[in-house]
C-alpha cells in the first residue's frame, strides 16, 4: 500500500503550501492530492491532465484536489468520476477538511471572508534544496485578465515574529536558502499593526536570523519597490541578486488595459536604477502576449522591454481569456497571432539570455547544490558542476549527503551548454 503523494502545480507558493500539506498527511495511506493552479485555461488543463493521469497510475487511490482552481470552480472538478473531494484553499489546512474520507466531496469556503493567514507555515521541505515561506497571500488589485483573487481571496500578511520563528526553525534543519512567497508580495504588511512594509520584515529576518546565509524574493511589483527595499536588494548580499518582477506589458495602453499600476517608463527607470546599484542583478519577467486589443506596434512595444530591462529569466504567458474577468469581454487577438506573438517573445529572452549566460564565463558563482551536481547561482542561472565535482558532491549518503546536497559551493564558471551554465570547484 502506497503512502501520500503530492502533485505541485503553478507557483512558489504552491510549494510552500504543498509541503504544509505533506505534514497532515503523514502516515496516511493511498492518497493523492493535487495542488491546483488557476492562473491560466492551460495551467487548468494541465491540472486536470494530472487528475486523470494519477487516478490511471493509482485506481485504488483517493484524488485531492485543492488549490485555486479547485477554489475557483469547485463543481467542475467534482464533476470528474477520478475525484474523491474537492477542498478549497482555505480548507486544505484543516486535516479534517483535507483528508478525512467520510467528509463531503465539496469542502470549499468563501475564501472572500478569509481575514487572517492560515497557520501553516512548513518547516520541512523534503524534497527541495531551498526552503519556501510564505509571508503574505491574496490580493487586493483587479487586474483585468487575472482570476486569482478569486482563488486567494484578499491580501493579508504573517506576522514578522511568525515568520522569523519559521526561517529559524528551517535554518536549524540544515537549508542555507530561503525563498519568499506570497501571491502579491510587495502588498505586504498593511493589515499588520503597525503597517509594517516588506522592506520592514526583510530587515527583521537579516537582524535576527544572522545564520541564514540566503534569502530570495519571489514575484515583486515593480511599482511597490519603496526606498527600504531598494536599498536592501541592491546592498545586502544575503539577498541574491535576482529579482522577477511582474511587468505583464511594455505598452502604455495595454498596462492601462490590464489595470496595471505602471507605466512603461516607471518599469525601464526602476530596473535602471537598480542595475547601476547592483550590476549583477538578473532580472526576471512575467510577460503576456496577445492581450486584448493589443495591435502590432503595442507589441513592438513589449518587445522591446526584453532589452530595455534586461530580462534573462522570461516568464511568456500566450493570453487565453479567464471566464469571470473583464479581459475576456474585450475585443480579442487572433490565437494565431497570439502564440506567434508569444514565439518571439521566447526568441528575443532567450537570445538576451544567452547574451547573459556567456558573459558568466570565467565568473565564481555561488552555488547551492540541488540535485547531481546542478544547482542554481545566486542570480539564478542553473549551473551543472563537472564530472569530478559532482561525483564528490553526491558521493557521501544518509545525513551527510543531505547536507551536501544542499552546500553552497564556489563554483568556476567554464562554459555554456545550451541553457545551463557549467562550473568546476573554485
Amino acid at each position: 500500500m502506497q503512502g501520500t503523494e503530492i502533485i505541485t502545480l503553478g507557483c512558489r507558493l504552491n510549494i510552500a503550501e504543498s509541503e504544509a500539506m505533506r505534514a497532515l498527511a503523514q502516515g496516511r495511506d493511498n492518497l493523492v492530492i493535487i495542488n491546483s493552479c488557476a492562473v491560466t485555461n492551460e495551467a487548468v488543463r494541465q491540472t486536470r491532465q494530472a487528475i486523470r493521469k494519477a487516478h490511471r497510475r493509482r485506481p485504488d487511490a483517493r484524488v485531492i484536489v485543492t488549490g485555486c482552481a479547485a477554489q475557483i470552480d469547485p463543481h467542475a472538478f467534482a464533476a470528474m468520476p477520478e475525484v474523491s473531494a474537492v477542498v478549497g484553499n482555505r480548507d486544505k489546512f484543516d486535516p479534517a477538511r483535507l483528508i478525512e474520507p467520510d467528509a463531503s466531496k465539496l469542502r470549499v469556503s468563501d475564501i472572500m471572508a478569509v481575514r487572517d493567514t492560515a497557520p501553516h507555515l512548513a518547516t520541512a521541505f523534503a524534497e527541495h534544496a531551498r526552503a519556501f515561506v510564505e509571508v503574505q497571500n491574496g490580493c487586493d488589485h483587479r487586474c483585468t485578465f487575472c482570476i486569482i483573487p478569486y482563488g486567494r481571496g484578499n491580501s493579508r500578511s504573517v506576522p514578522a515574529g511568525q515568520v522569523i520563528e519559521t526561517i529559524r526553525e528551517i535554518v536549524g534543519r540544515g537549508f542555507q536558502e530561503v525563498v519568499l512567497t506570497g501571491v502579491d508580495l510587495t502588498s505586504y504588511g498593511p493589515d499588520l499593526p503597525g503597517a509594517p512594509s516588506l522592506g520592514m520584515l526583510i530587515e527583521r529576518i537579516m537582524r535576527h536570523v544572522p545564520e541564514l546565509r540566503r534569502l530570495r524574493l519571489s514575484s515583486l511589483d515593480s511599482i511597490e519597490i519603496d526606498d527600504r527595499l531598494f536599498e536592501l536588494v541592491t546592498g545586502e548580499p544575503r539577498i541574491m541578486p535576482h529579482l522577477h518582477l511582474s511587468l505583464q506589458a511594455g505598452d502604455d495602453m495595454v498596462l492601462k488595459r490590464m489595470k496595471r499600476r505602471h507605466q512603461r517608463v516607471d518599469a525601464v527607470r526602476i530596473v535602471e536604477r537598480l542595475k547601476r546599484a547592483r550590476p549583477e542583478l538578473a532580472i526576471g519577467a512575467d510577460i503576456i502576449a496577445g492581450f486584448p486589443t493589443e495591435d502590432e506596434a503595442m507589441f513592438a512595444n513589449t518587445l522591446a522591454l526584453i532589452d530595455d530591462c534586461d530580462i534573462v529569466h522570461g516568464h511568456i504567458f500566450p493570453y487565453s481569456p479567464r471566464a469571470g474577468t473583464p479581459a475576456a469581454r474585450m475585443p480579442q487577438v487572433d490565437p494565431k497571432i497570439v502564440k506567434e506573438r508569444a514565439g518571439r517573445l521566447r526568441e528575443a529572452t532567450a537570445r538576451r539570455r544567452k547574451h547573459w549566460l556567456n558573459g558568466l564565463v570565467g565568473t565564481v558563482q555561488q552555488v547551492l547544490i540541488e540535485r547531481s551536481g546542478q544547482g542554481h547561482a545566486g542570480n539564478f542561472a542553473m549551473v551543472q558542476l563537472q564530472d569530478r565535482t559532482a561525483a564528490a558532491s553526491t558521493s557521501k549518503r544518509g545525513d551527510e549527503d543531505i547536507r551536501n546536497t544542499r552546500a553552497i559551493m564556489n563554483t568556476r564558471i567554464t562554459a555554456v551548454d545550451g541553457d545551463m551554465l557549467i562550473g568546476e570547484a573554485a
